[in-house]
This record gives structure tokens, sequence and C-alpha cells, in this order.
């Protein structure tokens, strides 16, 4: 390829030049091609540790003027080929045109033009887009797809010089890592290593530190730990390695590809060279993630940058030093000293943005002001102008989305009335001394609001969080709720979405909304809010709507406990959104089917727990307590295991701080009970101790009425807890845990999801083998490793795209059988593998008729059991079997010419008696798992079906039957015999259906060919009803096999070319000469002119014209029938039909034969019995598909390749 003219001081360093003329040179990488011995194994060996473009490109052309000493690289070539093609037309297109030219000047900068025109000119023809990914990533590119055989569609984020530890010794080389995988490859002194890892079947990522190897990445997988070291910046490598493990994590669980965003800035000039595009995106993803984690941003937020600057606070008259952040929709500011102060203005309150004079005191301030009448003071912006004007575009934009907030929210303030109007029913005079309390909190925060201002453009402080320890007001928990959430912003920006989906979901019902009716009554049962028809209802439509806002999570066990407490204090739509910001920013994957988020935080817990109370882990860990409290607590946030005036209390330090408070308070009931714990003896014994502790939490400050809890683990009579305050316990957990810092905690959160999500893909395989080993002669092993190739199959196709889309072939909600599902495109690829008929070209043909016999419900995918099913029949049946599926195949109702009551029998065959435990599978519009379960638990088969009710074959099937027979065997070694079989048993076939045709009503018959004449208008241009074929009786039918491709290739030729395949024009003959014996000719119009494979034809000598038309040759010991080239029915030169009929209308509708016929008709031949009953190496097949590598993309294993050493 052309390059871009780049100056080179030694051209003949490590180069060895082929050719060369007074202008250019043409040079070949020492080593490459020859050997080069120990010299070329040194320079190999360096261009890979120095990350030299020669490893790729080792052929190259140099431009030089006679008098000068500096060259310039102006082309590089992967192949002699290539870099011919660039010599020559430098020759024929530049030589003459620079003798012209008297100053070198001139010439170099002629010839530095001409290449960049020419790149310029083919970029422009091949539509090649200008992107931000410098020409050495773009090397680095090419290496990794060549090394590895990846696809186009494998994007390369980064790659990073390692040593990779083999062993005990250390391999130096090159760490790609891409979208989907992590490799490596090393080339030292002629020995080299390839390693490739799937990020999906990664179970564990740690950065170490040892004596030896002071930075260490080590990854593992299920099957083996590889070891990476020496790395330049082992901190950035380890960030990007954990990120695309996330991402990997986050397809197993809901199955969303990556997309790569192209709304990025440019890149600047100034930028690190070897970044990518890719790279870039997910360092903002990243960063992206973090700003809304902090600020309880919408998820859909991206941040645009952040500078450093001061913040002017009025409460204290100070400027504290911090980072404003600026992103689509909000700016926000977060001070270096931690909790000091925060502060998010959303640009929709935003009225004016000025630049205010600079001065020594106050250099370069930006002055903002709100709605509310705020104005927020920053300065000390490096970028003020730059600043400024990014600010102004996001006006603009939002100016456009300002929507009439207020008055929305107004309009439905009726729902509110439902909720709150139990507050009557909380009001009670015995509880002077209680309101007197709540009096002084609500001074105490209208003073705050006073100060540091109300709503979301709040100042954020100490003093903030301090009165949220303290307890929030009841009348005031709903507005800061929805403030410090971040709800407000989602429910500020979607007026009128929450009744939508109210009206959306009205009177509609699937198994969300039964769960939900389920649990209903379950919710706070206690509490008079929801003893009554009017709180039911609301606590419906919240959960309603969020089933049909979010179908992935749909309704979960504990939301109904969650929204029944947010109702108490916010209105419908308020209370909506809260969950929102719940169960997807807060909580995440808490309520999905799997409870995957509550699982990843129960071993953070356990983490936490073992460094924080080491005295007590290891008994909790022999009890098994922590695993069963953690998630208890955890899902609805205390509200299930403490009485509710204490546990709201919970749920206002949640809203502020977010998950850690859950932990340290956890942590603090652990320590409150250590003594007694070490001394429980069961789990139900630790158990009883922690649910009478957390019954005993009481609120004394509560003004509502005490309301009796349900606490299901105090079984025993014993004297009660003494009382725990639960604002003293909250301080306690900050005073001892409150260490714990919202960051450590997500890195706990990533080495969890790693391990619980391939827990639970795990346990999946087991579920799914154990259901059908009973099914199947496969082995445990066996089908485990053939549901690892199944399902990497479904990921490599989610990968680099197919014909389906993902989200249908995996849906986590099924039963575990129906998880992972293939569509054709898939099952060719593992057809082509596993399955011992797939051979030749014709192998996509067989596997699209598998495909269909094995697709019961008619979706265009199969799960793994039926994958299993078909795979088991071909390598573990008897030869009965084995052809009772290979008859199915050419009897499906689609194939099927039958008339319609024949193929709609075949259909109830099929769909009815063949797998009664789907037939109703397909009629449901939604999963009902009841039913799943019924159908997966039934008995495996009620009996094998009686042959007797295997549908007849017509004679297109036939046809297409015996296609499929002479394709099997085109890769056989016992060919020739299996050929010579095939030829006998379909002659024998052909005559068994002409006998067939007697017992036929002769009435009908004569029917029939009455409307047959009268539709055609001529004798000749029909088949006569009393045979397929007429001619000679049985003993002169005679067949033809072509078998000059064998012979040819046995000889070591090149095949002969033979005809193509074509149907035969049937002369008229009088009923006298009509007998018994049949022949016929295949038809393949799909295989037309492909000589590769050996073709059959039967033909009949029906009458003395057409056995004028036919000549004998003896080749060898076969007799082979072919036609004249004069008149006649044949086929011309160009391979197409003469005047022969089509095949549709040379088709006998009388014609067929039974399986019974078939069955016989193979057993009375050896080289075909001994070709189905021959045994199957299951072991050999799975291994070879474990370790194959496609064209164009690798099929993994279920863990990684092997390294390959060579050398």
């Amino acid at each position: 390829m052309w390059v871009n003219p780049d100056e080179v001081l030694l051209a003949s360093a490590l180069w060895i030049t082929e050719r060369a003329n007074p202008y250019f040179i043409l040079q070949k990488r020492k080593g490459h091609g020859d050997g080069g011995g120990g010299g070329g194994l040194l320079v190999g060996t360096l261009d890979v540790v120095l990350d030299s473009s020669a490893r790729v490109a080792p052929y190259r052309i140099l431009y030089q003027t006679p008098d000068s000493l500096v060259y310039w690289t102006i082309a590089h070539g992967s192949s002699r080929k290539e870099i011919t093609e660039h010599w020559e037309w430098l020759e024929q297109n530049l030589l003459q045109t620079l003798s012209i030219f008297e100053n070198e000047n001139d010439i170099t900068t002629f010839v530095r033009g001409k290449i960049q025109g020419i790149i310029a000119e083919y970029n422009k023809n091949h539509d090649i887009r200008e992107d931000d990914d410098t020409d050495k990533f773009k090397e680095a590119i090419s290496k990794f797809r060549k090394l590895f055989g990846m696809p186009e569609e494998e994007k390369l984020v980064n790659y990073y010089s390692c040593s990779y530890w083999k062993g005990k010794v250390p391999r130096q080389g090159w760490l790609y890592l891409s979208i989907n995988h992590l490799c490596f490859y090393s080339y030292l002194l002629g020995k080299e290593a390839k390693l490739v890892i799937r990020w999906a079947d990664i179970t564990q990522l740690e950065k170490n530190a040892t004596l030896l190897l002071p930075d260490m990445i080590k990854v593992s997988t299920r099957s083996n730990e590889h070891v990476f070291s020496v790395f330049l910046n082992i901190n950035e490598t380890f960030k990007l390695m954990e990120q695309l493990a996330n991402i990997a994590m986050r397809q197993l669980l809901d199955n969303k590809g990556f997309e790569q965003d192209r709304s990025l800035p440019k890149l600047k000039k100034k930028s690190p060279k070897k970044v990518s595009a890719l790279k870039r995106d997910l360092d903002a993803r990243a960063k992206s993630e973090r700003y809304r984690a902090l600020f309880r941003l919408p998820k859909d937020e991206k941040l645009d940058g952040h500078t450093d600057c001061t913040l002017w606070t009025p409460f204290n008259k100070t400027h504290i030093l911090g980072q404003m952040f600026v992103s689509t929709n909000y700016i926000c500011f977060s001070s270096k000293e931690e909790t000091l102060c925060s502060l998010i203005i959303p640009l929709r309150e935003v009225t004016i943005v000025e630049k205010a004079d600079s001065s020594n005191v106050l250099p370069s301030p930006l002055s903002i002001s709100t709605k509310n009448r705020m104005t927020f003071l920053f300065a000390n912006l490096k970028d003020r102008d730059f600043l400024v004007q990014r600010i102004s575009d996001f006006l603009q934009q939002t100016t456009s989305k300002i929507y009439f907030e207020q008055e929305v929210t107004r309009s439905l303030n009726s729902l509110d009335d439902e909720v709150r109007s139990t507050g009557g029913v909380l009001e009670d005079p015995l509880y002077l001394l209680t309101q007197a309390k709540e009096f002084l909190k609500e001074q105490a925060w209208k003073n705050h609001f006073a100060e540091y201002g109300q709503g979301v453009c709040m100042y954020r402080t100490e003093k903030t969080k301090d009165l949220v320890l303290k307890g929030i007001p009841e009348n005031m928990r709903g507005e800061l709720w929805l403030l410090f959430s971040g709800a407000i912003n989602e429910m500020a920006t979607h007026p009128g979405y929450y009744e939508e989906l109210v009206e959306k979901s009205r009177g509609k019902y699937n198994l969300a909304t039964e769960e939900i009716e389920r649990d209903l009554h379950r919710s706070l049962p206690e509490h008079p809010a929801f003893q009554n028809e009017m709180g039911i209802s609301a606590l419906r439509r919240v959960l309603t709507a969020y089933a049909f806002r979010n179908p992935h999570i749909g309704y979960c066990q504990a939301m109904n406990i969650v929204t029944s407490v947010l109702l108490l204090y916010a209105n419908e739509e308020e209370a909506f959104w809260l969950l929102v910001a719940l169960c997807e920013r807060m909580l995440p994957d808490y309520y999905n089917t799997r409870v995957v988020g509550a699982l990843v935080d129960q071993g953070v817990f356990e983490e936490l727990a073992r460094d924080h109370v080491p005295q007590l882990y290891d008994c909790m860990q022999d009890l098994g307590v922590i695993s069963t409290i953690s998630l208890s607590w955890f899902l609805t946030l205390f509200l299930s295991v403490m009485p509710f005036e204490s546990a709201v209390v919970v749920v206002d330090c949640f809203f502020y701080e977010g998950i850690k408070v859950i932990f340290q308070l956890a942590l603090s009931v652990l320590d409150a009970n250590i003594e007694k714990l070490l001394n429980c003896k069961d789990d139900g014994e630790a158990m009883t101790v922690l649910g009478r502790y957390l019954d005993s939490v009481t609120n004394k400050d509560s003004t509502l009425p005490p309301i009796p809890h349900l606490h299901s683990l105090l079984t025993d009579d014993g004297e009660p807890h003494p009382e725990v305050d639960i604002f003293k316990l909250v301080h306690s957990s900050y005073e001892k845990f409150g260490t714990i810092r919202a960051d450590v905690i997500e890195q706990m959160r990533f080495k969890q999801r790693l391990r619980v999500i391939q827990t639970i893909e795990d346990t999946t395989k087991r579920n799914v083998v154990r259901t059908i080993v009973t099914e199947t002669a496969f082995s445990i092993d066996e089908l485990e490793e053939l549901f690892v190739l199944f399902k990497a199959e479904h990921l490599t196709s989610c990968y680099w795209g197919g014909t389906s889309n993902p989200t249908d072939r995996h849906d986590p909600s099924l039963p575990y059988l129906e998880q992972y599902r293939i569509d054709l495109e898939q099952f060719k690829g593992l057809f082509g593998l596993l399955f011992p008929w797939a051979s030749g070209a014709h192998s996509d043909t067989l596997a699209l008729r598998f495909f269909r016999l094995l697709d019961h419900n008619g979706d265009g995918l199969i799960n793994f059991r039926e994958f299993v099913t078909g795979l088991s029949v071909l390598c573990h049946s008897d030869l009965t079997e084995k052809l009772k599926l290979l008859y199915k195949m050419h009897v499906l109702p689609g194939e099927s010419t039958e008339e319609p009551d024949s193929a709609f029998e075949a259909t109830q065959y099929f769909f009815e008696d063949i797998t009664p435990e789907t037939s109703h599978v397909k009629k449901m519009h939604t999963p009902d798992y009841r039913a799943y379960l019924r159908l997966w638990n039934q008995e495996t088969r009620s009996k094998l079906e009686n042959i007797k009710e295997l549908p007849k074959l017509n004679q297109g099937q036939f046809i297409e039957l015996c296609k499929t027979l002479y394709n099997m065997f085109s890769e056989d070694p016992m060919e020739q015999d299996l050929y010579h079989a095939t030829a006998t048993v379909t002659s024998l076939l052909l005559e068994m259906g002409e006998v067939g045709k007697l017992f036929i009503s002769p009435s009908s018959k004569e029917e029939e060919e009455d409307e047959d004449e009268e539709e055609s208008g001529s004798p000749t241009a029909r088949v006569q009803g009393d045979g397929f074929f007429q001619g000679l009786d049985a003993g002169e039918g005679l067949v033809e096999i072509r078998q000059a491709k064998s012979r040819d290739v046995g000889a070591g030729r090149e095949p002969a070319s033979s005809p193509p395949m074509e149907d035969v024009k049937l002369e008229d003959s009088s009923p006298k000469e009509a007998g018994l014996s049949s022949a016929m000719l295949i038809s393949d119009d799909e295989t037309k002119d492909d000589t590769s494979m050996s073709s059959y034809s039967v033909l009949s000598a029906g009458s003395h014209e057409l056995e004028e038309k036919l000549q004998c040759e003896d080749i060898a010991d076969d007799t082979v029938l072919v036609r004249s080239g004069t008149g006649g029915s044949g086929t011309d030169s160009s391979g197409s039909r003469g005047n022969g009929l089509s095949r549709s209308a040379s088709l006998d509708k009388d014609w067929a034969i039974t399986f019974e016929q078939f069955l016989a008709s193979v057993l009375t031949e050896h080289a075909l019995v001994h070709y189905f009953e021959k045994p199957v190496d299951v072991v050999g097949r799975i291994t070879n598909a474990k370790n194959v590598r496609k064209v164009g993309r690798p099929l993994t294993s279920s863990s990684d390749y092997e390294i390959s050493l060579s050398g």
C-alpha cells in the first residue's frame, strides 16, 4: 500500500536491497521468507519487541535523489506481488518524468505530492472516511487481524508491551485488547507464542504485587491462570481490562452488545499518538459513569469535560477549590476535599451565564444565575472563553427541550392525596412530645434552606449530611428523597411519561402483572394505607407502569415493599421516578430475574466483613449466615427486617449516601452482636439473634403510631432484646465503618460481578446437562462441552453479527434449556464441525433440512435440547433410527408436493407425534414458567413412533433424498462402493414405486389422465400414468454411474468435466411396451456445472427412438450410458434444458414409497449398512470443533486457546 512519505536515515539497516534505479529502491526485511539464519531470527525478535511495522509489511520502496543521503519510505507491502505492482507503476509512470527536473528539491516535492495524491484518490474512490486512528495504530490493527485471524468486526481498543509468564519463563511481546478478546503474541529467536482469551470466559482479574514481580496482572479462566508483567503503565492497562471484562459480563446478563460512540470530539494534535478512537470512547464512558454516580444524574447523561476552578460559597464566605464538570444538561461542582461542598445546576434552571471582570483576587470569574434567584460565582477558570461557548451551545439545545414542568406536576398532585390522606390516621394527640421534636427538625431544615438554598441547586455540604443522619421530617421526606436520589431531574425532563405508561398498561396482562397482583396484599399489610383499595390501586399502577417501562426487569419480589414505602411519602409519579432511580442507578441489577446485583453486593459484604470484623467472619462463614441475611437486608433496604419507623431513617441515609450506608449498617449490626453470634451453634440460632436485635431498633422521634412489625424470624419466647436507638446505630456505623469509600466498593463489585455471573453461567450449564443427560447417550462431560460450543456460537454471532436478533436468541428469564438458541446460519457452522453427515459442498443444504426438522415450533431458532437430540441420533442411534431421521428430513410439509390432506397429515405427525412436549409452547405469547416446568418435566418419550405412521415419500421428495445420499458420500474412503450401492437401492425403490401404483383405483387414474390431457393438449407433453418412465421390463433397466471424478482423483489427475445433471424428456410409448422397470435422472439446479462431485443418473431405454439416442461406452468395469449429441431432449452446450419438461410437469402423482421399503432396500447393500452403522468419534469431533478456526473468525473454546509454540 502507498504510505505518506516518511524520512529514513539508514536505508540498509536490517534491510536487503532487491531492486534499484536512480530514484527508487525496493527492499526486503532481513530474515523474511528464507529463515535468514541467526541474524534473521534476531531481526524478527527485534521487530516484535520494538513493535516494528516490518512484521506486517516485510517489503518497502524507498525514494532517494542521486545526490542525497536522505531516503523516504513511499510504499509498504505484505507480499512480493503487492510491492512489485507498486514498483512497476513507478517505473512506467514516474521515472521518465523525474528525469526532466533539474533541482532535486523539486523532484522530492513532486514525488511526495504525487504519492499523497494517489492516497487521497484511493480513499475517495473506496469511500474511506478520515478517522482519528494514527498510522501506527492502523499497523497494529493489521498485525492483530493477521496474527489472530480476527475479522474486521473485531475492534482493537489498544495494545501494550508486556511479558507473559509461561511456567517460569517470561516471554516479551505485545498484549492486544479488543472488544471481545484478550490476545498476546510473542516471537523470540524463532519461538512463537500466541494466546487468545474471550472476555466472557474470564472468572477473575487481579492486579497484584510480589517481591519478584512488583506489577503483575493475573487473568483467570475456568481452566487456566495467566500472568502478565513488566507493563509501562499497569494502571491504565488494568483499568481498560476491567472495563472490557465488564462489557462482556453485561453482554452475558442482558445481551446488549457494544456500540461505538461516534459523537466524540476530534482528537487534538497534542493527544497521545497510540490512543485509538475506540480507546477514547471507552475512556469517555468510564468518566461519564463516575460523573453520573457522583452527582446521581440520569443514565444517558454524557460528560463533555471538566476543569479546575474555585467556587464562592456565601454561607462561609470563602473560595473552595474543586472541579467544574460540564455535560449536555448539567453544570456540577465537587470540592477537592470530599464532602466539603458539591453543587448541581441543571441547565433548564439557568437564566444567565456571564463573564465577570477579572481581578487579582478573582481571576477569570464566571457568574451563573438560576430561576430561583441564586447566583453562583466560579473563578480561576483556565479556558473561560471556551467553557462559556460550550455552556452556551448546550443552553441553546436545552431551551428547545424545556417543558412546562410546574403545570404538569400540579396536574398530578391529585394522585398525591390517595396515599397521603392516610396522614390523618397517623396523627395522634398522644405524640405531642414527638411532634415537638418533629417541629424542631422542620425548623432546622428551613434554616438550612435559607442559608444553603433550596431545591436541586442547593449547596450540599457536611451540614446537609448531618441533618440527614438526624432524620428527615415526615412532610419533607418525599421532596428530599427526590432531590438526593436525582429522581427529580428525570421527572422534570419527562413530563407526562408516567401517565402515558399507566394508560398503556391499563387492561394488559402478562407474567409481571400476575406476580404483582399476587404480592399487592403482602406489601406492608400492617400499615393503614394499604388496608384499603385506594392504596392498593396506587401501588398496582406504579409497579405495573415500571414493568412496562423496563420489561427486562418487569417485576421482582421486594419491589412491592420498597414501592409501598415510597408511596407513603410521595405521589404516584414521584414514587415511580424514585423506583426508577433505585432499580436502574442506585441498586443496579438488584431486581432482575436472577438478582445479580444483590448477589454481587453479598460478595462485597463478605469481603468487608472479613476486613472489618475478622474475628466473626470465619464463624459466620461456617454457619452460612452472611449469604442468608444479606439478600433480605439489601433487597428491601432493611424495610422487611426492621420496624417501619426505624427503617425509613435507613432509607433517608441511603438516598443521600448510596449503598455504602447499607454496608456500614450491616457491619454495625454484626459488630454489636459479636459475642452472641460466636456462641451460636447453627444458622437458625444466629438468625434468631440478629432478628431479635433488628426488631428492637426503635425511632423515638417518630410521629407515627406504633405499627406492629411481623418479623418472621422471631420464633422463640425469650426475653425481648433491649431497645436500640436507630440514630445511635447509624451514628455508630459512621464512627466505626465510615472509612468505606464508594470507589473501593465499585472495585469490589467488579471482582464479585465476574464471579457471580460466571457462577450463574456454570449453574445454567449444569442444569441444562442434568435435564437432558437421561434423554441422550452422551456423557455428562460431552454434553458440557457441547453446551459450551453451542453457547460460544451464539456469543460469536453477537460479537460479529448474525442473521437474527441476539435478543431473540438469548432470554435469561426463560428456563435454562431455552435461554440460548441459535439460528440457521449458526447451526450450519456447528453442523459442519460436529455432525458426521456433513461433507462436501452440499453440507449447507443438508444442514438446512436438518434444521427444519429440529425446529419444532417453526420460529427459526433451535434450543440446546433440540440440537443435542438431532446430534445424538447421528452419533449413537442404530441404523433404523438414522435412516428414519434421514427419511423425515425429506417429508417435511414445507418440502412436500403431496395433496393438501397428505401434507396436513405430515404436519400433524411432526408437530404432535414426534414432539408432544413443545406443541403448546409456540401458542404462548408470554413465557409461562409453570407451563415450561410441566413440559420439561414430562417423561422423556412416551413411546417410539410407529414406523407405519410415517408419511409416504412422493416422487419429488424421493429425488431430493437420492441427491442427499449421493452428496453425503463425496469425501468418504468407500466412496465408489457407496455410489454403486446407492444406485442399486435407487433402482430398486423406483421399481417398488411403480409396483405400488398398480394398487391405485383405475377409475381415479383415468380421470387424472383425462384432466392432464385436457390441460396439456398433447400426449407428448405429459408423463403416462402407468409409469414414471416407460420402457423396458425389469431386467433391462440400466443405471449410469458417472465415476470419472473418482478415478481421476485416484490417479492424481484433475477431475474430468462432466455434463450437468438434467431431467429426461420422456417420449410417449404404447401401453404394450410399458413394463415394470423404471429409472430416473436426478436434477439439481443448485449444482449445475458443479464438476467437483460424483454425479449419477438412472436412465431408461423406454422406446426404440430413445435407444437410438443412446450409445454405450465401456470404461474399465463400469457401463456408462451417455446421450448422443444429435437431436432429442438432452442439454445444449450451455447446460440449459433443451425441449425437456420441467421437473414439476414430469412428476407422477401416484408414485410413492414407504419407509419400510426404503429401510429394506438399504439393508440389502452392505456398504450402506456399514456407513450408517460405523461408530462416531464424538470426543474427537468435539476436540476438533474447539480448536478449529473458521475462515474469518475463530471459534474459541470454553476458556482459551492453548499456547501454540513453534520453532
